[in-house]
């Protein structure tokens, strides 16, 4: 816990954070921020974890990552860390990453390949569905290997990607529809044929609320973000009340050419705040890509499509990612909490699996956008905690033409705890 946790922390208990935390938002205006506590307090972060990071759908990362048999990669979801795997039969597992035996990890790395998964300390084997294999000779004649199998975590794939939840019971709602539009939308761009070019791991001082509410809106965007106004438009979607008409046009000009080439393009959400939402924009004219010059970032376009100017399929699912699907890679972001004033905020970008580093893409180049942005965003962010750490601060209102997105993710925050503090 770092010291500002510390001259932050306001509650004895989570018990006393939980009872305050449901007050705070039942009383909360739906156009303002949240209380300095839901942004600081560590018994608040606590009650996050448990009501939302531990019991909802989360994204962790992309089918191609993983495109073969014992294929794996590991994530920690605030100190919890998880295994995803891909088994003989070509389906894609999530395994809480700790030994039945006595609980170490059983994959140190971040990234590797095996044919069963050992665990290091006193080699338990589990096989690539976590069945237990192999526990020594030393458990005695009644121990039972299929009652100590590798926990999983619930686990279901779309378009390639990846999500998991890590509660008891999976998660009820409209998640599985999301999930078919999002096989449909993404079906261009054939991510098993995509493969992992560059990733990015930032560190930001800021609570992970800060950071999806900086994302959710552009309001910020012209005095912070030269490199990515190069290319990309402001406007959230066709309804967004400050469009203007010109780009009105330029949208019905793009749509008719994704529509000669079957591309799906309408505007789809789902759940309470627009929890998972798919909707394609044009970029700026003569821009094809979000390069530092809107040209082409690979030579190989992905899976079918022939369009190099397809824009950018925005895809969002709250509370930890968003995305952009483009014509020659895409870009995957991922934020997960870390402490009451600390998230990760980790960025991949995807290119077609033929193409060649240094041939048909410079990594350098495919992440020079996003490298800037990326780092602007964290200034912004842990700025705003520390104005929000002020004994001085008190919630202020959201413009609601600018910061209705902000507006969006809190109504589905505050649903989603309020929902889930009741079970």
């Amino acid at each position: 816990m770092n010291q500002n946790d510390l001259l932050n922390m306001r509650y004895a208990t989570v018990q006393e954070a939980r009872t305050e935390m449901s007050q705070l938002l039942e009383a909360r205006p739906a156009n303002y921020s949240l209380d300095a506590p839901l942004y600081n307090d560590p018994h608040m972060f606590r009650v996050d974890v448990e009501e939302v990071f531990q019991k909802e759908w989360l994204f962790v990362g992309m089918t191609s990552e993983i495109p073969n048999r014992g294929d794996y990669f590991t994530v920690e979801i605030a100190q919890n860390p998880v295994l995803i795997v891909r088994d003989a039969d070509g389906s894609v597992n999530a395994f809480h990453n700790t030994c039945r035996h006595r609980g170490s990890r059983v994959c140190l790395e971040h990234r590797g390949k095996v044919a069963n998964l050992v665990c290091p300390y006193h080699q338990w084997t589990y096989d690539l569905k976590g069945n237990l294999l192999y526990a020594g000779t030393e458990m005695g004649d009644s121990f039972d290997k299929s009652q100590h199998g590798l926990k999983k975590a619930h686990c279901k794939t779309a378009g390639g990607f990846i999500f998991i939840s890590l509660g008891k019971e999976e998660p009820q709602g409209d998640f599985d529809e999301f999930l078919a539009t999002l096989e449909e939308y993404m079906a261009p761009y054939d991510v098993e044929n995509t493969k992992l070019a560059v990733e990015s791991n930032m560190y930001e001082k800021a609570n992970w609320k800060l950071v999806i509410e900086n994302n959710r809106e552009c309001y910020h965007c012209a005095g912070n973000h030269p490199e990515l106004l190069n290319t990309i438009l402001e406007w959230d979607d066709t309804n967004d009340p400050r469009a203007p008409q010109d780009f009105l046009d330029h949208y019905a000009e793009q749509a008719a050419k994704w529509d000669e080439e079957g591309i799906p393009h309408e505007h789809r959400s789902f759940g309470p705040g627009k929890r998972n939402r798919i909707v394609r924009m044009p970029l700026k004219k003569g821009t094809k890509v979000m390069t530092i010059d809107g040209e082409a970032g690979c030579k190989k376009m992905l899976g079918n499509i022939k369009n190099p100017e397809l824009g950018s399929m925005r895809i969002l699912h709250l509370p930890n990612s968003w995305n952009h699907m483009q014509s020659d890679h895409f870009i995957v972001f991922r934020v997960l909490p870390i402490s009451a004033q600390e998230s990760m905020v980790t960025t991949k970008w995807f290119v077609h699996k033929d193409a060649v580093e240094g041939v048909d893409y410079d990594p350098a180049r495919l992440r020079q956008v996003w490298d800037a942005t990326n780092d602007q965003d964290r200034i912004l962010g842990e700025e705003n905690q520390l104005g929000i750490n002020s004994v001085g601060y008190q919630p202020g209102p959201y413009s609601e033409t600018f910061e209705f997105g902000i507006m969006n993710f809190l109504e589905w925050y505050t649903d989603t705890i309020q929902k889930n503090l009741k079970k």
